[in-house]
């Protein structure tokens, strides 16, 4: 990575990576599997390529926001140009859980397993974002009085300003495409309901009255992920969550999250986030506070 390329932020107390800008022209630091210890929001001003986030691969083209959670997965592979910017926080820089009244971008941004990451942008909008952007790459080039102050204001108005855009396209959604049928607010309202007790495929199945492969298929065209996909990301949005957020044991964690037994919710964490729960939680932190 070029590191004129490159603007960050560091720790001072645990020496690891606060927050950063990269500035890139190509996809080679994308094109391999990336799991971050944060929250990335990626600004595509050129190119057209895929993203592949957790198991579900998505298309993007130049004018486009990618937001990816914690130690989410992804890869991004480009047809030819690609250029724009990332920018990278840590929740002990930024909780979003801390500042959900200010910023309401978790449930929108991040940590939608029902959405995809991508969002396309009009010339307009995306100036909009470039323009904070480069407001954070300034004030971290200089060394000023309130600096971190200053960076978290403008990472505020980053992200309302994206969630903006993407809750009015959801708001213009259905304008001039045929709604999705009714069944899928049915079983996104079961997950959220149910997704700590009920963990397969076919309880959903059963308690929404319809065949497991009639529900995986339209849980296939409509969210891009098979049933058992949707299920299992809704878990672990919720450990993660408590994870970072609270000093509650693994084992009540795992409890709460309807697994008897903690080493198998442990085994489960990891096939799924590639590290165990403890060391999630011991790079990304938990804020007691707000637990």
């Amino acid at each position: 990575m070029d590191d004129d390329n490159v603007l960050e932020l560091v720790n001072p107390q645990t020496k690891s990576l606060a927050f950063k800008v990269y500035t890139f022209n190509d996809d080679r630091h994308f094109c391999i599997l990336n799991k971050y210890n944060y929250f990335s929001v990626i600004l595509v001003l050129a190119g057209r390529g895929t993203v592949l986030a957790d198991v579900s691969e998505y298309n993007f083209t130049e004018n486009s926001l990618i937001c990816l959670s914690l130690y989410q997965p992804f890869e991004i592979k480009s047809k030819g140009e690609f250029r724009g910017v990332m920018v990278n926080f840590h929740p002990e820089f930024f909780c979003l859980h801390k500042h959900r009244n200010e910023v309401s971008c978790n449930g929108v941004l991040f940590n939608n397993n029902y959405e995809s990451p991508v969002t396309s942008l009009g010339i307009v909008e995306t100036q909009l974002l470039l323009t904070t952007i480069m407001q954070l790459k300034t004030e971290l080039q200089q060394v000023a009085v309130a600096q971190l102050e200053v960076l978290i204001s403008y990472l505020k108005i980053l992200l309302i300003n994206a969630s903006r855009i993407k809750m009015g396209q959801r708001g213009l959604a259905g304008t001039s495409v045929p709604k999705p049928p009714v069944i899928l607010n049915d079983l996104k309202d079961a997950i959220e309901q149910h997704f700590k007790s009920l963990h397969s495929a076919g309880d959903y199945s059963r308690l929404l009255n319809i065949s497991t492969a009639a529900l995986n298929k339209i849980s296939k065209i409509h969210f891009n992920k098979t049933l058992s996909a949707l299920i299992t990301d809704r878990i672990i949005i919720e450990a993660k969550r408590q994870l970072y957020l609270t000093a509650k044991p693994v084992k009540l964690i795992a409890y709460e999250l309807g697994f008897t037994d903690e080493f198998y919710f442990s085994r489960f964490f990891k096939s799924h986030v590639a590290i165990s729960p403890q060391f999630f939680r011991d790079t990304v932190g938990f804020d007691k506070a707000n637990a």
